[in-house]
C-alpha cells in the first residue's frame, strides 16, 4: 500500500493518483469526481489507499449517474468507503457513447427530483446497458427501471413522505444478495411522492420488497438479476442497513 505523501494537499493527492498507469482518468477534472474540499476527498469516501494499492485488480469504474440530487454524494461517500473506484457525471453531461466507452463494473442511478423523464441518460442507460452490467437505481433510479420497461409510476396513494423511517420487508429467496444479511423487516428512510405502481407492474420485473401498505420499495429484472433498484434511500442516517445494502451490490458487481 502506497501513502499519500500530504494529505492537506488537493494537488499532491491528485498529481499522485494520475501517475497510476491503469487510472486512465484525470481526477482533477469538475466532469468526473467533483471535489467539495480536501477533508471529503482524504478522509469520508474516495478511499485514496485503496485506489493506490498494487492488489487492485478491476480498475474499472463504477459509474454514478447523478440526476441533480443533494443525495448523489451520500451515495458516493459509502461507495468510496468501500473501496470502489467510482466516478461521477451529471444525467445530461455524458453520453451514451462515452459511457459505453468507459466500460463501467457497474452503474448506480441517483435520486433526483421530478419523474424519470427529467432522468438524462438514466432511462437509455437501463434498456442498453441493463442486461450487461450491474444496474443499482435509487429512489428515482427504481422508477426509471420500472418505466423502462412498461411500468407506470404514479403518486403515491398514501401521500408525500420526506425523511420518513418505515419498515420494509423482503422476499427472502428473491432478494438475490441485495438484502443479504439485514433483519427482517429493516428501517429504511423515504423521500418521495411517486412510486412504481403495482397496477400493470412489468412482467419482466419481479418486486423484492415493499412497506406495511404494499407499495413496491424494491424490485430487480426476472433474467437480469444484477439490474435492480429502492425506492427508499439506503445513503441516509434514517436507514441504518444502507451501508451493508450498498456493500451488498458492490459484492454482486466482483461476482457477475
Amino acid at each position: 500500500m502506497q501513502t499519500l505523501a500530504n494529505p492537506d494537499c488537493i494537488s499532491c493527492i491528485t498529481s499522485s493518483i494520475n501517475k497510476i498507469p491503469y487510472l486512465k482518468t484525470d481526477y482533477t477534472q469538475p466532469t468526473c469526481l467533483k471535489i467539495a474540499n480536501k477533508n471529503q476527498i482524504y478522509s469520508k469516501g474516495f478511499a485514496l489507499n485503496a485506489v493506490l494499492d498494487s492488489k487492485v485488480v478491476d480498475s474499472r469504474p463504477l459509474i454514478v449517474i447523478d440526476n441533480y440530487d443533494s443525495f448523489t454524494y451520500n451515495l458516493c461517500q459509502y461507495v468510496g468507503e468501500l473501496g470502489t473506484n467510482f466516478e461521477v457525471y451529471r444525467n445530461d453531461e455524458i453520453s451514451m457513447e462515452d459511457l459505453k466507452r468507459k466500460n463501467p463494473k457497474g452503474i448506480l442511478i441517483s435520486p433526483g427530483p421530478g419523474t424519470p423523464q427529467d432522468s438524462g441518460i438514466s432511462l437509455a442507460t437501463v434498456l442498453e446497458l441493463g442486461a450487461s452490467i450491474p444496474i443499482f437505481g435509487v429512489c428515482m433510479g427504481l422508477q426509471c427501471i420500472g418505466e423502462a420497461f412498461g411500468g407506470k409510476v404514479v403518486r403515491s396513494p398514501y401521500g408525500v413522505v420526506h425523511g420518513k423511517s418505515s419498515p420494509v420487508y423482503y422476499d427472502e429467496k428473491r432478494s438475490h444478495g441485495l438484502f443479504s444479511g439485514l433483519p427482517n423487516p429493516f428501517t429504511a428512510a423515504r423521500y418521495h411522492s411517486l412510486v412504481v405502481s403495482r397496477d400493470g407492474f412489468p412482467d419482466e420485473l419481479e418486486i423484492t420488497a415493499w412497506t406495511e401498505d404494499g407499495l413496491v420499495m424494491a424490485a430487480h429484472h426476472k433474467k437480469y438479476k444484477h439490474l435492480q433498484g429502492v425506492q427508499f434511500h439506503p445513503e441516509s442516517v434514517l436507514t441504518p442497513e444502507g451501508m451493508a445494502i450498498i456493500k451488498n451490490f458492490i459484492d454482486m458487481i466482483s461476482t457477475n
